[in-house]
């Protein structure tokens, strides 16, 4: 027979289920004070008593919609802000018109009757679980004939045991239920509380908006950045060499001496013309990563750095994407010079992995922190190379290190498999 094992998880769901049954006289309370507010809106009191109501309301919503991107590990939309106007009346009007209002309200009416039973069902199961097999086996004599738990009556040797063992399954059945009892719960409060689709796709169209003016910024500044080095590299050398393969021409029947000087030097011009570019072309879009793909263009970039970098992949066998493979690239180059030109790093750790959906890379180095994305045009321009793929750039980086910087960009790959390797440069 197959034991039944009550694990960690169980206990904090069981604690879970506790915290909703306590909390949900909050809700009960803040929702009565909201209905309340509804009601007295003909005697004109009501709108003074709406907004600071609805605000309430909105802070207890807000904690259940964070616990409930918490406990399930996925982000939950919060509605828009409610509006602040220092007119009573005008407040009031523009909370009643707000449908984020409504749908916490609809939460206060629902939650005792969802939360409530949800969280009492394992809780009572556990708590009269542990009153049989605790609690019985030392009471039962005292209580007389007319004991009875659940439907054993107790008044025997045998039946306390019957009873205890009752309990006992009461009790993991309790157990085992609450973490349904608790997933149950917050994917209602996803469903009730989520912002409504209308906002969502309000708020993508204007995301898509701000990421197309950052695409087109850093367009036209890379476009800004490759002709200055075109004009002050390769053309500025391309054109000396013109003018001293004109002035060898002229000294070759006079003074052939100064002529082949000239030649020479004209050989060394064309060499750093030709540098020139070949660095233009890399900073474009490295050949290493043209050919070889993310996981050895990044294991370059830790073999070309003096910092001790660690680099752990786990990417498909199929390529990404070539404009994610480039954000990344460029992404995780900046942070490497950040890493050692502000931070002053002695080791970094880098970890690329992806899940099928998503590409993954996270950069921890041991500096000295402090590192803030508003004060950096770096991090900056990190984070607007990956808007356009709707990527984002997590930075943790406490005074004193070390800084963690996670990247994250949604892209698909045409093959699950993935090959693991790793290198240390």
């Amino acid at each position: 027979m197959r034991a039944v094992r009550v694990g960690r998880g169980e206990w904090i769901a069981l604690g879970r289920c506790q915290l909703l049954g306590l909390t949900g006289f909050a809700v009960t309370g803040v929702g009565l004070l909201a209905g309340g507010a509804l009601l007295l809106l003909p005697l004109g009191i009501g709108f003074w008593a709406l907004p600071p109501a609805a605000r309430l309301l909105r802070r207890v919503c807000d904690r259940y919609r964070n616990r409930a991107a918490r406990w399930t590990g996925r982000p939950l939309s919060h509605p828009d802000p409610l509006p602040h106007d220092t007119s009573a009346r005008r407040g009031s009007a523009e909370i009643l018109a707000d449908d984020g209002f409504w749908r916490d309200l609809r939460w206060a009416c629902l939650e005792p009757w969802t939360g409530g039973v949800l969280a009492a069902v394992p809780l009572a199961l556990a708590e009269y679980g542990a009153f049989g097999a605790l609690v019985q086996p030392f009471v039962w004599r005292r209580l007389g004939d007319g004991n009875w738990y659940a439907f054993v009556p107790v008044t025997s040797t045998a039946t306390m045991a019957t009873a205890l063992l009752l309990g006992l399954v009461l009790s993991v059945a309790g157990l085992h239920l609450a973490p349904y009892a608790t997933s149950l719960h917050a994917r209602l409060t996803r469903h009730f509380l989520s912002a409504p689709r209308s906002t969502e796709l309000a708020r993508r169209v204007a995301r898509l908006a701000d990421t197309r003016t950052a695409a087109q910024d850093v367009h036209a500044a890379e476009i800004a950045r490759i002709e200055r080095d075109l004009h002050d590299g390769a053309q500025a050398r391309l054109v000396a060499l013109g003018l001293t393969l004109d002035d060898a021409t002229h000294l070759l029947d006079t003074d052939p001496r100064t002529a082949r000087a000239l030649l020479l030097d004209v050989r060394a011009t064309s060499e750093r013309a030709l540098q020139d570019l070949r660095d233009l072309v890399h900073g474009i879009h490295p050949p290493v990563l043209a050919d070889r793909g993310l996981a050895d263009a990044v294991r370059s970039l830790a073999l070309e750095s003096h910092l001790d970098v660690d680099v752990l992949a786990e990417l498909p066998q199929a390529r990404l994407p070539a404009p994610v493979e480039s954000a990344a690239y460029f992404a995780v180059s900046e942070l490497l010079t950040n890493a050692a030109k502000h931070a002053a790093a002695t080791r970094v750790d880098m970890v690329l992995t992806h899940d099928g959906s998503r590409l993954r890379v996270s950069v921890t180095d041991d500096g000295r922190g402090g590192a803030d994305p508003a004060a950096g045009s770096g991090l900056r321009g990190i984070q607007h190379r990956l808007g356009p793929f709707d990527g984002t750039l997590v930075l943790h980086s406490p005074p004193g290190g070390p800084t963690t910087a996670a990247l994250e960009i949604p892209c698909a790959s045409s093959s699950p498999k993935t090959s693991s390797s790793s290198a240390t440069g």
